[in-house]
């Protein structure tokens, strides 16, 4: 397991991290982590608890954060992470990965080469949610196979969502 005072190995650009009102106190604990652990990161919402806010929003913004820039990566929270996780992976190129626990972390990097996080603030607590996103940071992508399995994967996107015709 990682320490909390090393960076992370695969060395993202930014991480953008977004939540609901569901979210925002697990929330705030991961930035403050990342902040501990000198990572660059961008805080994109919601700003409070109190107030229900639209989760497709601020899983778009995150998105879009990802999509702009090729190393970023993102974290996202909700209540149970599923919305999160539904947003997320409807746009090509986002892999969010819904984790509860280190051993998904670990393989959602290791086999899938995940560039997003996605965790349930009404699902885990604090510290798990911090080993979690910990474990993320530092675990690389294993390649080879699993890389075949990703270009087959974005092939297959094409095909079912062909871009426009220019004209």
């Amino acid at each position: 397991m990682s320490s909390a005072s090393s960076k992370p190995g695969p060395d993202p650009e930014v991480i953008a991290v977004a939540c609901d009102h569901a979210g925002h106190s697990l929330k705030t604990v991961v930035i403050k982590l990342l902040r501990e652990l000198k990572v660059p990161v961008t805080d994109l919402g919601c700003a409070s608890p109190e107030e229900s806010v639209h989760y497709p929003l601020y899983g778009k913004k995150v998105v879009d954060a990802l999509l702009a820039k090729p190393r970023a990566r993102g974290i996202l929270i909700c209540g149970t992470g599923l919305g999160m996780s539904i947003v997320a992976n409807r746009f090509p190129g986002i892999r969010a990965a819904l984790c509860h626990d280190i051993y998904t972390a670990i393989l959602s990097r290791r086999h899938n080469d995940s560039n997003l996080l996605v965790l349930g603030g009404r699902i885990i607590g604090p510290d798990l949610g911090k080993e979690i996103v910990r474990t993320w940071l530092n675990t690389p992508f294993d390649g080879g196979r699993h890389q075949e399995r990703l270009d087959l994967l974005e092939q297959l996107a094409r095909e079912a969502c062909p871009p426009a015709d220019k004209a």
